[in-house]
């Protein structure tokens, strides 16, 4: 398999929608627009819409990765723990005549609805155009490498490969990280000293390579 796509917890949030609905949990990016469409007039579909661009990730157990489960002090059985609702593919409490169950994997397990992996750590940085001055914020993913950035970053430069990317005097290294690149992330020590970290943040200046002058 190719190397995962991250995405920031902002970008999933802007999938909010029932005709565009991603939801994330346990690190994954889900991608649930295909199962709205398929059972958009289910009832059991309302706490799944409720939770659009939002981290699902307390509905899930870690260790098991299924439903957070629970014993009915009733009946003394395991059941799904859903305080929201019963949602699609979570069985009935009890026996009933309208619940099929062979609709093969639930929702939750069929990785085709995954369309990458959720940041565990994101980061600010100022990508500077030395030749027109301009200058770009971006949150970025800390797992991505600066290849990874660049593409991020073609929306506001269409010709971001035809510059040499720099840091400090030194030429980027594309398939690293930021880290890897010697670029430390260094936000809680900012946190730990109390320091605005918008005041510090890590600058890539772009140089474009057909400049004749000295960078």
């Amino acid at each position: 398999m190719g190397r995962p796509k991250f995405f920031t917890p902002s970008e999933v949030a802007a999938h909010n929608s029932a005709a565009d609905l991603w939801v994330s949990f346990l690190g994954k990016v889900f991608d649930l627009s295909p199962l709205m469409d398929r059972h958009g007039g289910d009832v059991l579909m309302l706490p799944i819409m409720e939770a659009a661009g939002k981290d699902i990730g307390h509905w899930f157990d870690p260790e098991t990765k299924d439903i957070q489960t629970y014993v009915d002090p009733q009946t003394c059985c395991l059941r799904y723990y859903t305080p929201r609702g019963r949602f699609l593919h979570v069985p009935p409490t009890g026996p009933r005549s309208d619940w099929a169950n062979d609709f093969g994997e639930p929702w939750w397990k069929d990785q085709s609805y995954q369309v990458g992996r959720l940041s565990s750590k994101t980061r600010w940085i100022r990508i500077i155009n030395m030749l027109t001055s301009q200058e770009q914020r971006l949150e970025v993913c800390s797992e991505e490498t600066v290849e990874e950035i660049l593409q991020r970053y073609l929306r506001y430069n269409a010709h971001a490969r035809s510059y040499t990317w720099k840091h400090n005097g030194e030429v980027l290294d594309l398939s690293k990280t930021l880290e890897e690149n010697n670029i430390l992330d260094d936000d809680v020590e900012l946190e730990e000293l109390r320091l605005d970290r918008d005041m510090f943040t890590p600058a890539l200046l772009l140089y474009f390579n057909d400049d004749l002058t000295e960078g």
